[in-house]
């Protein structure tokens, strides 16, 4: 199944056809490697800097508190033993990375998956160029409306495009990235996607 779109001007008007390459956005969507991918993805940003200290890092404790024998009570060793208030937390949670492996496949077929998904829904929009004369969040603002685009927008542009990414940056509700910053969360995330000619993955990417 070839998909083509219509190639739009920063006014929003026609500006020819843009055939998008089925092997990136007309395969069927792998749920199963979606649900894995993100899942890893969201896992790795968790920073698992959790820490609490055991009865031999807490501060005191060094002395006996009293004699062994004696008192009625029950003998003791450290006030710092974890039934005591103050004392060391038994399993308590430790640094640690919550990072899962997940092969370079498994990523290219999610992201190749969500962009699928956002072609089918007719998500996808594709700009010939974004032709700003300096950076102006207004203009920014009338080309989103000229081009119909309502919601979280993920807007791909290229690496040397700083006028556009200047004028696109405070907009709360758009989502910079390069082409390489393409990952399927991001792509899942957003109501539309918006690529110029220039940063339209190919069969090549």
């Amino acid at each position: 199944m070839v998909t083509t779109l219509d190639l739009r001007a920063q006014d929003g008007s026609s500006a020819g056809t843009v055939t998008l390459d089925d092997a990136i956005f007309g395969i069927e969507p792998n749920m199963a490697v979606l649900h894995q991918v993100v899942n890893a993805q969201l896992a790795a940003r968790r920073s698992g800097s959790a820490n609490t200290k055991t009865r031999a890092e807490v501060q005191g404790g060094g002395a006996k508190p009293y004699r062994q024998k004696g008192t009625g009570r029950a003998r003791q060793g450290s006030i710092r033993a974890p039934q005591f208030t103050g004392g060391g937390i038994v399993h308590g949670p430790k640094p640690r990375s919550y990072r899962q492996k997940v092969n370079k496949k498994m990523t290219r077929l999610a992201l190749r998956s969500a962009l699928s998904d956002r072609a089918q829904s007719e998500r996808v929009v594709v700009v010939d160029a974004w032709r700003f004369d300096s950076p102006r969040t207004k203009d920014a603002i009338s080309a989103l409306q000229s081009l119909g685009l309502g919601g979280k927008v993920m807007m791909v542009i290229a690496e040397n495009d700083d006028t556009a990414a200047r004028s696109f940056r405070n907009l709360p509700s758009v989502h910079l990235v390069k082409a390489h910053e393409l990952n399927a969360y991001d792509v899942l995330c957003s109501d539309w996607l918006v690529f110029t000619s220039e940063t339209l993955p190919g069969a090549d990417s």
